[in-house]
């Protein structure tokens, strides 16, 4: 009977709440308010996303890499801080995380060289704010989450919650798909050109890099041509070491179809610097599975697409081959302007051992300390921006940083047993190797998406023992079911 009177009561309320919605609808309609209406539509979404993210904070991280790759591209249709949306999410992470009650938070995943290396390089852009040179809070405030927040807080959540196995191929699964849509959308601009919103993007002064002989440099959602280039060209280097790997056919024509198409993307790019990233990623691949054969054949094609760019003039009618042709000439006029502002910078600063401040050189300085020589000289690298920000002590701890991940890396990889992780750890670790040698001509390293891709790369390498544990202690036949193993993983 109190089973009767519950569900009695159960059904009133329902039905009361029903009905009040309904009188609200109607009374809001009957106004004419209809920004609340598309509130009260939104609003639903609003709170599915909520409890998505208090599940669990691997759904926030998932979040994360949506943003990464589409939050800038937003800005260019919504007059709105979407820059801030990467920050939120990861922001949202960490507060998700507090809420958990759960016990089983694998901390000791904290202690290794990778996060203590990230939270030195973030104190030392902390003391940044104290550098004489620096000029204004505001610019270090926004131009550090670049530099070392979203490095300081995407490594140690990547390890903490998404340590497994389903996560990595979770993590691959969402670089594929909108890695897929943006040279969707970079394919839409080239047939059918920009829409006005991006043509207005365009005249704010990225025309006359983007626009070069009447040819456009696709750009897709990203923040700009250089950046699409970089991060299709990681990708397809991604793509290409999987293709190669023990999964089945189906998968192996998915993976080389993304490669074809990312490579294509980065061609449309227009993008020199971009070219470094398959060459280098390649050859470093070759180098950590200790194929040497493999790595001289890939010696001599090199050796021969640079013959072809270097001493023809074949192709030349195609603005792309022309664009990667000119990065090899030593006399082109784009380069000699960059010896010539590094040759400025190292005089600039000699007396400066702790640079600038961070926030005073690129975008951020021309905002922030407009007419100063680090807002007025292009960087044209993310190795000279770092170095005019933080000085030749900034640069030379960052340096140290990457080569010890890349060489620390190499390790890891070398003691991984299973050989589908161990394609998948290469991949990224080859991926890595390319955008880092590829940052010395573009400002690619610490921008969205290349840099959460990035950061989430090394922690899935310092975590590669961990995940390689996992599934040699998944008996046999939970790994069928479960799809742990072999080519059932992606």
């Amino acid at each position: 009977m109190e089973s009767g009177v519950q569900t009695g009561l159960r059904y009133l309320l329902k039905s009361t709440l029903i009905a009040a919605l309904i009188v609200a609808l109607s009374w809001i309609i009957s106004k004419g308010e209809f920004k609340m209406l598309v509130i009260l539509g939104v609003l639903p979404f609003l709170i599915g996303t909520i409890y998505y993210l208090f599940l669990k904070p691997a759904h926030a991280l998932h979040i994360t890499i949506v943003m990464a790759f589409l939050a800038i591209g937003l800005t260019r249709y919504v007059d709105a801080p979407l820059g801030l949306l990467v920050d939120i999410c990861l922001l949202a992470t960490v507060l998700v995380a507090l809420f958990q009650t759960k016990s089983d938070t694998k901390w000791h995943l904290l202690n290794n060289s990778l996060v203590y290396l990230t939270l030195i390089w973030l104190l030392y852009c902390i003391l940044q704010i104290f550098n004489p040179e620096a000029r204004s809070f505001a610019a270090w405030f926004y131009a550090v989450r670049g530099v070392a927040l979203y490095m300081a807080l995407t490594i140690p959540l990547t390890l903490l919650y998404f340590n497994k196995n389903k996560n990595l191929n979770t993590f691959f699964k969402l670089t594929f798909i909108l890695t897929l849509v943006g040279a969707l959308w970079g394919l839409k601009q080239m047939v059918f050109g920009v829409d006005s919103f991006e043509n207005a993007w365009l005249n704010t002064g990225p025309r006359q890099t983007h626009v070069l002989a009447g040819q456009l440099r696709i750009f897709s959602f990203f923040s700009d041509a250089g950046q699409f280039g970089a991060g299709m060209a990681q990708v397809g280097v991604i793509a290409s070491i999987l293709g190669f790997g023990p999964f089945s056919w189906k998968k192996k024509i998915f993976f080389f179809f993304m490669a074809v198409i990312c490579f294509w993307m980065m061609l449309l790019s227009g993008t020199r610097g971009s070219f470094f990233v398959p060459v280098v990623g390649g050859m470093t691949c070759c180098f950590v599975i200790r194929n040497f054969k493999i790595l001289l054949l890939g010696l001599l094609a090199l050796f021969a697409v640079f013959a072809f760019l270097k001493y023809t003039n074949a192709g030349n009618d195609i603005f792309q081959i022309r664009r990667l042709r000119s990065a090899l000439n030593p006399e082109d006029a784009s380069l000699q302007v960059r010896v010539e502002n590094q040759r400025r910078y190292r005089e600039y600063l000699s007396t400066r051992p702790f640079g600038g401040g961070i926030g005073t050189a690129g975008s951020w300085g021309k905002r922030f300390s407009p007419g100063t020589f680090l807002a007025d000289t292009p960087t044209d690298s993310w190795y000279v921006k770092i170095w005019g920000e933080t000085g030749i002590v900034g640069l030379s701890y960052h340096v140290f940083m990457i080569l010890f991940i890349l060489l620390i890396g190499i390790r890891f990889i070398w003691r991984i047993r299973d050989q589908v992780l161990k394609t998948k750890i290469i991949a990224l670790y080859s991926g890595f190797a390319g955008i880092a040698f590829a940052s010395y001509g573009n400002p690619l390293l610490g921008q969205m998406p290349t840099g959460i891709l990035l950061y989430m790369s090394w922690a899935f390498i310092y975590l590669s023992p961990y995940l390689d544990d996992e599934i040699a202690n998944q008996p046999k036949n939970e790994q069928l079911t479960t799809g742990i193993h072999h080519q059932h993983q992606l």
